[in-house]
């Protein structure tokens, strides 16, 4: 498990870097366009992360089909978008996303699973639909491969960092984490 979160960051932080650069997704709806998005941009990159905390503190089948529901629901709203459905509050929710899944994980707030999919399902729809008006007229099947499998891969760190460490300390890491994740939504929400 720690090899496989030690990778995971490994990944993200080498798509992260600036050699990796951000395509443009109206220019290039490419997987790479698409795998790059959710990591370079602070939003998604700390919900997502913190989708996974919250899962694993959750824990039981919640570990898989807490990031599932996102990975499902923020596909359904990726295609909303290109079909040209009307969503309101797209930037607020995405921001609120990060500071509400961020103090989900930091109390631990223990859920039946059903209801941490729905929760994270709501966000994730605003999360998708973004990145389909970000798109413009490239290529969508592409596009959202790359950013569902970055997106599974950020998920898949945040559930390795909370069970990395493993016990009591875990779960306290797992939390801390999960509060800088919600601090960090509020210090973009200032931003903006």
């Amino acid at each position: 498990m720690k090899r496989l979160f030690l990778v995971t960051l490994l990944m993200a932080g080498a798509a992260a870097s600036p050699a990796f650069a951000h395509l443009d997704p109206a220019a290039h709806g490419s997987f790479g366009a698409g795998f790059s998005h959710p990591l370079t941009g602070a939003d998604h990159l700390l919900a997502m992360v913190a989708v996974g905390l919250w899962a694993s503190l959750i824990g039981g089948r919640a570990l898989w089909a807490v990031p599932a529901a996102f990975v499902a629901a923020m596909s359904i709203g990726f295609l909303a978008a290109l079909a040209g459905f009307g969503l309101p509050f797209v930037e607020p929710a995405i921001a609120a996303s990060v500071v509400v899944i961020g103090l989900l994980a930091l109390v631990a707030l223990q859920v039946p699973t059903a209801v941490g999919m729905a929760v994270v399902g709501f966000f994730a729809l605003f999360h998708g639909y973004a990145h389909g008006l970000e798109l413009g007229g490239a290529s969508g099947l592409a596009f959202m491969g790359g950013f569902v499998a970055a997106t599974a891969l950020l998920h898949g760190a945040g559930v390795a960092l909370g069970l990395s460490i493993g016990g009591h300390a875990g779960r306290i890491v797992a939390r801390l984490a999960g509060g800088l994740t919600a601090l960090g939504g509020l210090w973009l929400v200032a931003g903006a």
